[in-house]
């Protein structure tokens, strides 16, 4: 069934204060991603994969990093894209926030 309810998706804890739900094709994987035990003060670890990447913030806000970039505080409604290879990661300024994370190709290791 192409339809994947969002209190019916599995979710998987990859850490502390995260929690994600997937979907995917082929060729492209969406993840809502729930994070709580904000404000941070100081961000995650930035990383990188091969996977382009785009987010839309849905609740909360975050500063948003990547290399070679200034920092950028985000709200719901404001978007994010990602090239393979950039190092990259948030800072949560608020109590939870909720992304909506797209990547192609498919991240395998959400799977």
């Amino acid at each position: 069934m192409p339809v994947l309810h969002y209190d019916k998706a599995d979710v998987q804890k990859p850490a502390e204060g995260i929690e994600r739900r997937i979907v995917y094709t082929e060729k492209l994987l969406t993840a809502i991603i729930d994070f709580t035990g904000g404000p941070k003060a100081e961000p995650d670890p930035l990383h990188a994969h091969p996977h382009e990447q785009t987010s839309y913030i849905a609740e909360g806000e975050v500063l948003f990093f990547m290399e070679g970039e200034e920092p950028e505080h985000l709200k719901p409604g404001d978007m994010f894209f990602v090239p393979s290879g950039k190092q990259h990661g948030i800072q949560l300024l608020t109590e939870t926030a909720r992304l909506v994370d797209s990547f192609s190709p498919v991240r395998e290791d959400f799977i």
